[in-house]
């Protein structure tokens, strides 16, 4: 089922932009190629890649793209329930949790996509081929592989009480409520940030519209 893109505060992070051609009859055909990875840094991450003449372009199409392709990641607090490895192509991902305080150990595309999706605590390695797009796909098959220690009781049928234990249960359900309260702090920080932009840019907006009119006058004057 897809995720509906309208009803999430998505924010877009360029992976890479590169050049690329095509060999034509007629010579080389060259364009511009952006990967794009978008998140509401709360559960939510996509990613995809956009083809244009230009790179305002292409980055707009990598991002509908991205929008398009989005997936819930099941979190544990700031990190991830269990370690996963995974690849694409021949670039190799391995995912492990850390403690509270830890911080994103990721290199620059894992870092991205981990920022995105909302985890604060990780480890990362990045094994075989660096190459970005094969590393954000690996990262994201890794992060569809996850899941949640309720999914997973419900698979079984049993509680998440018997299967993780009861002081391990209460661990996760705490580290939940703080992730969700240092999530909520964030995006009213983000939201606040934002606002201040706008307002910043209506000023200057503001100021030069002043100024011309200002000119426009004097010149009338004259």
């Amino acid at each position: 089922m897809r995720i509906d893109a309208s009803k999430l505060n998505l924010e877009e992070t360029v992976v890479e932009v590169s050049r690329v051609s095509k060999v034509v009859q007629g010579g080389r055909r060259f364009s511009i190629r952006a990967l794009v990875v978008v998140g509401d840094h709360n559960g939510y991450v996509g990613f995809g890649f956009g083809k244009a003449s230009e790179y305002t372009e292409a980055i707009r199409k990598g991002v509908e793209q991205a929008k398009k392709n989005l997936i819930q990641v099941p979190l544990d607090g700031t990190t991830i329930p269990f370690m996963v490895r995974t690849n694409f192509g021949a670039s190799e991902v391995l995912l492990k949790p850390a403690a509270p305080g830890t911080g994103v150990i990721a290199g620059g595309a894992v870092r991205a996509v981990m920022e995105a999706v909302g985890i604060r605590d990780i480890l990362t390695k990045t094994l075989g081929s660096t190459n970005k797009a094969n590393t954000v796909q690996a990262c994201m098959r890794a992060l569809r592989e996850l899941r949640s220690p309720d999914d997973e009781a419900a698979r079984r049928g049993k509680t998440v009480v018997e299967i993780l234990g009861k002081k391990r249960a209460e661990q996760i359900a705490a580290a939940a409520a703080s992730a969700a309260e240092q999530a909520a702090v964030a995006r009213a920080a983000r939201e606040e940030e934002a606002r201040e932009s706008r307002a910043a840019a209506g000023r200057r907006g503001g100021g030069d519209r002043e100024r011309r009119g200002e000119r426009r006058g004097g010149e009338r004057r004259r």
